[in-house]
């Protein structure tokens, strides 16, 4: 009995080490370092850097939906987004990745349904906070449900620049949108995509990144929106790196 209480102590803390001394390459070094005194530590939101050969990425999370916040933070400790694939680019729209099956998928093959374990999460539209669709948001991808409720890990990241006055009246008419002054100034001045308020959970924003964010965008595609040269990610909660 002794010894099999030995064993699982040592499990245990083996366990424990291998994440407390985390390897990072070259790469990440370097980012790390750039990113980690940079963002605000102090104003109670998360942030975190995303890794990727086109250049990387600072998220800062939205407390006003800890549902997918909570969700995304213990996903990113977890190492679960480590060298998944932004396997689905539409340029003038969003980038999206998150489908664990992205991981080891070979050259050409569809992606976007996979999913963690753990079930949708409950939406958590905060429209009525003046969370909008603007370029750089971070917001969750999800099946077609009647609760609109999220994918567990799949995400996106809004592309989309300013809008043209008329272009936005006119989408406006014809997907019959409802919007306020506060959003017809975001996308005419920022950019976004007006028709996914209200249908998609955004829990987080850009921080820095926004020129990666477009060579990602840009990027050549397959017919599937999937990119020809894989583009990994690797993601780091920068509020707990001691470093």
């Amino acid at each position: 009995m002794k010894q099999i209480v030995l064993l699982i102590f040592l499990l245990l803390v083996g366990c424990s080490s291998s994440k407390t001394f985390r390897k990072f390459s070259k790469q990440e070094n370097v980012a790390i370092k750039k990113y980690k005194n940079a963002v605000n530590a102090k104003d109670g939101r998360y942030h975190v850097l995303i890794v990727t050969s086109l250049g990387d990425m600072v998220l800062t999370l939205y407390n006003e939906t800890p549902l997918h916040r909570d969700n995304f933070v213990n996903k990113v400790k977890a190492g679960f987004y480590d060298s998944l694939l932004f396997h689905r680019v539409i340029d003038k729209f969003m980038i999206q990745g998150g489908d664990p099956e992205s991981k080891h998928a070979k050259e050409g093959a569809f992606l976007g349904s996979g999913d963690a374990p753990g079930g949708r999460i409950p939406a958590e539209f905060r429209i009525d906070k003046g969370i909008y669709h603007k370029r750089g948001v971070l917001a969750a991808a999800r099946d077609e449900n009647l609760e609109k409720a999220s994918s567990n890990c799949q995400f996106y990241i809004v592309q989309r620049k300013p809008w043209r006055v008329s272009e936005l009246d006119s989408t406006v008419v014809s997907r019959r949108l409802l919007i306020n002054d506060d959003q017809r100034k975001i996308y005419t001045e920022l950019g976004g995509t007006p028709h996914l308020d209200g249908e998609y959970t955004i829990y987080g924003e850009l921080e820095t990144g926004f020129d990666v964010l477009d060579k990602i965008a840009a990027t050549k595609t397959t017919f599937s929106d999937r990119p020809l040269q894989d583009i990994r990610m690797k993601m780091f909660l920068l509020n707990e790196i001691k470093k």
